[in-house]
């Protein structure tokens, strides 16, 4: 197993049960005590677990917290790439389309490739690069200005600008947290004022978003649930959430993982 796919389980037991002890990762994981020592090292370097004697424990987190982009890129993995491979279902050839930031549309623009004649506008510096390595002569890559936050969108009024005069066929939005009350979420309200004017621009609202994020709440709304027309999020959500979300949202997608459920090795 590679030193991503340890931590990505690693970080989804700490997720779970709230702690994780050295000795039973090493068992799961078959690796020594000195690889999950030296796991647990970087995952804590990058904020996403706390060490303690014998284990690690959740970080608590606050509705301001933001994760780096390298933070986030070794969560759900599995379940970003089947939620991207059903979003980019929904791109028509020759459309334009917006992606926001995060590490879950960037998985998406990777499953670009093979769509002619499209037109994408961004604030990601990251999607964008993707975008661009495709090398297709028919795309058109459209980065908005902006500050540069720790997740590696471009914000602020010059973005929003930018997004302002836009007129786009489909917007895939990333979000922090999906709740019921308080709707998607980010935990910059700069980065929040910047996915409302994408929103604004777009004909058609997607949402990608993986299971986890639902319950967590960001302080502030970027949009409420009732403004998707599309939730592409996986089969991990919960049974609660999927009947809130059904009603909510114009139309729920369930992505299926593969392997989901079973030990990784």
């Amino acid at each position: 197993m590679l030193a991503r796919q340890r931590q990505a389980v690693i970080i989804e037991e700490v997720r779970r049960t709230g702690a994780v002890r050295v000795s039973d990762l090493v068992v799961r994981l078959g690796v020594s005590d000195m690889t999950v020592r030296r796991d647990l090292d970087v995952l804590a370097s990058r904020g996403l677990v706390e060490k303690v004697y014998g284990g690690a424990t959740s970080v608590v987190g606050r509705s301001t917290d933001e994760p780096g982009f390298e933070a986030k890129s070794v969560r759900q993995l599995p379940e970003k790439e089947a939620i991207a491979a059903l979003a980019a279902g929904l791109v028509r050839p020759g459309t334009a389309i917006g992606l926001s930031a995060g590490t879950t549309t960037w998985t998406l623009a990777r499953f670009l490739d093979d769509i002619p004649d499209l037109t994408v506008v961004t604030n990601s510096i990251r999607v964008a690069d993707v975008l661009q390595q495709s090398g297709r002569t028919d795309r058109t890559v459209v980065l908005t200005g902006g500050v540069r936050t720790p997740s590696d969108a471009l914000v602020g009024p010059v973005a929003v600008q930018a997004l302002r005069s836009l007129h786009l066929d489909v917007v895939f939005l990333g979000v922090h947290g999906m709740a019921e009350r308080s709707g998607f979420t980010t935990p910059n309200l700069n980065e929040s004022e910047t996915d409302r004017a994408l929103v604004d621009a777009a004909g058609r609202v997607v949402v990608v978003a993986d299971h986890t994020k639902w319950g967590t709440v960001g302080i502030s709304t970027i949009a409420d649930l009732d403004e998707a027309h599309v939730l592409v999020t996986d089969e991990g959500l919960p049974d609660d959430a999927r009947a809130i979300l059904t009603e909510q949202v114009g139309e729920l997608v369930l992505a299926h993982v593969p392997g989901s459920g079973e030990e990784l090795a």
